[in-house]
């Protein structure tokens, strides 16, 4: 365990940062699932979907959460599935 005041407070910054990113990146992966199976459906509000799981994607990288060539491979599988 940790001794300085300093360590403690960086242990629990990085335990709250951890889940920050845990919950990013959950939502990341069940905007993505939406959009398979709308796509699979061929439902009508997949280009909405779709649009949100970009912004998501955008907004996730900004923060750094994940790494912009990532979000950029997914938005291509994207740009496939809508267009």
């Amino acid at each position: 365990m940790a001794n300085k005041k300093s360590s403690l407070k960086s242990i629990r910054q990085t335990i709250k940062r951890e889940e920050h990113n845990r919950n990013i990146k959950s939502r990341l992966r069940t905007q993505y699932k939406k959009v398979k199976v709308l796509e699979k459906e061929k439902g009508n509000e997949l280009g909405e979907v779709a649009r949100t799981y970009i912004s998501m994607l955008d907004k996730a990288v900004k923060v750094g959460v994940i790494h912009a060539n990532k979000a950029s491979r997914h938005k291509s599988v994207m740009a496939k599935f809508v267009f």
